[in-house]
């Protein structure tokens, strides 16, 4: 028996709202709540209530004192292992990267057991700002043993790929990886960076990446601004091994 589920008004509104920013240009205000509660027919608590889901999920802007603006689209994504630099450049983007700092370091107990090295084995710790199309998208902590990178400089990761760096210096190639996502807010420093504010939506990834031999390469943790960001993850259907095919498995 088929069941329908009735769509609420708070709902409605919604839909109509984002088909009127659907017409505007990103930065364009919106009609004022009032304007809006009236050519939609509906209460101004219904409607403040739609907008504020917009406001959480990035649709619209809000401004202290000037109003309510479509907000920039946000990015897709993908839950596979890519380098932002090129991840940008798929979307037509231009992707950027400031450093923020580099030093050389004592691993530590939590970065050791990442690489699977020793606490007291020196990593390079660098601090990145990475930007698509001008704009700061991502604050980045990467460790990265001093060992497998000698001579790295702050240069030299400024405005580049450190995945195509490790490549073409180091003739290392990251083969596959392990990437942890968790919702959390911004601190101060990274509300900063990102130029948004404080204790703004964002997305922890934490990664680790190693190369063919099986050797991990780096430990990445990395804050994602909230507002610009969705993820998609592709699904297939995984089917149950059949009587037959265990059969075959067990007669070996």
């Amino acid at each position: 028996m088929l069941r329908y589920t009735a769509v609420s008004k708070q709902d409605q509104i919604r839909q109509q709202v984002i088909q009127l920013i659907e017409q505007l240009a990103v930065g364009d205000a919106i009609p004022s709540e009032r304007k809006l509660s009236s050519d939609l027919r509906v209460s101004r608590l219904t409607l403040r209530a739609a907008l504020d889901e917009l406001v959480r999920e990035g649709y619209l802007v809000r401004r202290h004192g000037s109003g309510t603006f479509v907000g920039e689209p946000k990015i897709a994504q993908q839950l596979t292992l890519t380098s932002f630099s090129d991840d940008m450049r798929r979307r037509g983007m231009i992707p950027d990267s400031r450093t923020i700092s580099l030093e050389n370091v004592h691993a530590g107990p939590q970065v050791a057991r990442a690489l699977n090295i020793s606490p007291d084995a020196r990593v390079f710790r660098i601090g990145r700002l990475r930007l698509a199309d001008g704009l700061p998208m991502a604050v980045e902590t990467l460790h990265v043993p001093v060992s497998l990178v000698p001579g790295l400089t702050a240069a030299q990761l400024e405005h580049s790929s450190f995945y195509a760096l490790l490549e073409e210096r180091y003739y290392v190639v990251i083969a596959s990886g392990l990437q942890t996502i968790e919702p959390t807010v911004t601190n101060e420093e990274e509300s900063r960076l990102l130029d948004v504010p404080l204790h703004s939506p964002a997305f922890l990834f934490e990664r680790t990446s190693t190369t063919t031999g099986g050797e991990t390469v780096e430990f990445v943790r990395s804050i994602y601004r909230g507002d610009r960001y969705r993820l998609v993850a592709e699904l297939s259907h995984r089917r149950e091994p059949t009587m037959s095919a265990l059969s075959a498995v067990d007669g070996g």
